[in-house]
């Protein structure tokens, strides 16, 4: 993996030149020391066994997000713009989780090859995170993915033929939706710098921009169209986009959690925009929907762009927002937050319990995608709501204790652990960044970032002291 990042670390100084890539210096001697940290590794254990267990892997899991995201840090510590080791951090963490949130401000004059190291690290962050979420997270009975039943569930050597197959068609599908998306952000517009790194952030839902006011800065009706259908592509399960390329028709359609997720992207932007059309006077019913559609999406999904300040949109708008930063997208998408197929299997469980009030000695089966829903994947999606919460309110006292507001701290918490990205309010809001709170309060949303991407649990076991006394 360190090595990987190396040679994608050589990018913004190998595609710019001259006045656009003023730190190549700096990229280019933070990719010789990330490869000699890669090499050593290899050499060192070229001829060791490699036994995959459950507690090495958890470990591998969470250790390789945690120092990738301190040496992606590298170039932004090392260049010309004195940025400091603790926003350089954040920065990469932000990044390589696809969170979004940025602690930097005069992006639309910033050092073009600091921007594009942005979007290539969501970019690379992307697709680490839908093969975690495909292949590592099952074999680790987290993050839910065995509901879903793709053939990477076990890691044996029958299965990793198919693993391979399925690896390749991740990549493949990831490289033309981003491909398609940088060309059709270049012909509708945006300039080929522009177009290349949103349309790495939007399929990758990162969410970072080149300027400080995101897509806001292109007031363009159809580039916010065409954003929201590839944000909407990258909060859906790409292993159903691979088993469609292999001939399955359909089957991304019949998925409960897609139906769920589309539903809510229509149905939430046309109420909000019925809300502001009431609301505001003069209001422009098409372009309302559009940018009322564009930023429902970006939430939702976890990208974090914004066309305009929607947190100032009125107290019902404010309130929607809110709930909508715990969504997140669908499972083996790019996307963070809580996961749809959560809320649909607790809605499953309600029903259930209602129906044994009703019912005490009725036989009730309890299935999703028309397979049986196991009391240990119930077990859990408890253990993972109740570890969120949990940590929400943690973090939140935790950056309350270091003077920040209570609408920040919350907000804050919760964009971090669900990669949101922007907060709400006008501070580290769509139309605000992280760049004024505190080093210490940046280092506490880096940990929730990491945590959110990890799926929480996996974190927490890592750290509690019974996975280390065996």
């Amino acid at each position: 993996m360190f090595v990987l990042l190396s040679i994608f670390m050589t990018l913004p100084a190998v595609l710019l030149s001259g006045s656009d890539a003023p730190n190549s210096q700096a990229f280019i001697i933070s990719a010789a020391v990330v490869f000699g940290m890669g090499l050593c590794g290899m050499l060192g254990t070229y001829h060791k066994e490699r036994d995959l267990k459950p507690r090495y892997m958890f470990v591998l899991t969470v250790t390789s997000w945690l120092f990738i995201s301190l040496v992606s840090a590298l170039p932004f510590y090392l260049s010309d713009n004195d940025i400091n080791w603790a926003t350089a951090l954040f920065e990469s963490t932000s990044g390589i989780t696809t969170t979004g949130a940025t602690a930097l401000s005069g992006l639309d004059f910033m050092d073009r090859d600091l921007l594009l190291w942005r979007s290539i690290l969501q970019w690379v962050g992307g697709i680490g995170i839908i093969g975690m979420f495909v292949a590592v997270l099952p074999f680790l009975r987290v993050g839910g993915m065995r509901l879903f039943a793709t053939e990477s569930s076990e890691w044996t050597d029958k299965a990793l033929p198919r693993m391979k197959t399925l690896s390749r068609g991740l990549l493949l599908v990831y490289l033309v939706f981003s491909t398609v998306a940088v060309l059709t952000y270049w012909a509708s517009g945006m300039s080929l710098f522009d177009a290349f790194n949103h349309g790495l952030t939007s399929i990758a839902t990162g969410g970072f921009s080149t300027s400080d006011s995101s897509m806001g800065k292109f007031d363009s009706d159809l580039i916010l169209v065409e954003a929201s259908i590839f944000m909407a592509l990258g909060g859906m399960p790409f292993f159903l986009f691979v088993r469609e390329m292999h001939g399955q028709r359909g089957v991304l359609w019949r998925d409960q959690q897609v139906r769920a997720f589309v539903g809510i992207l229509l149905f939430v932007p046309l109420v909000l925009t019925c809300y502001r059309w009431l609301m505001t006077d003069d209001f422009d019913l098409l372009s309302g929907y559009v940018s009322t559609l564009f930023n429902v999406t970006s939430v939702v999904t976890t990208t974090g762009y914004a066309s305009e300040d929607y947190s100032a949109w009125g107290s019902l708008a404010f309130v929607v927002f809110f709930y909508l930063m715990f969504i997140g997208g669908c499972s083996g998408s790019t996307s963070g937050g809580m996961k749809v197929f959560r809320f649909q299997l607790s809605l499953i469980l309600l029903r259930e319990q209602l129906m044994r009030l009703l019912h005490p000695r009725a036989v009730l089966s309890r299935k999703y995608n028309g397979r049986v829903v196991s009391d240990e994947i119930i077990a859990s999606m408890v253990a993972y709501t109740f570890i969120f919460f949990l940590s929400l309110m943690v973090i939140t006292v935790i950056l309350a204790g270091l003077e920040l507001e209570f609408p920040v701290a919350l907000t804050g918490a919760l964009a971090a652990l669900t990669n949101v990205g922007p907060g709400l309010g006008n501070v580290i809001g769509p139309s605000g960044n992280f760049a004024t709170l505190p080093d210490a309060a940046k280092l506490v949303l880096s940990a929730g970032m990491l945590m959110g991407r990890l799926e929480i649990l996996s974190v927490v076991v890592v750290l509690s002291p019974a996975f280390w006394r065996s």
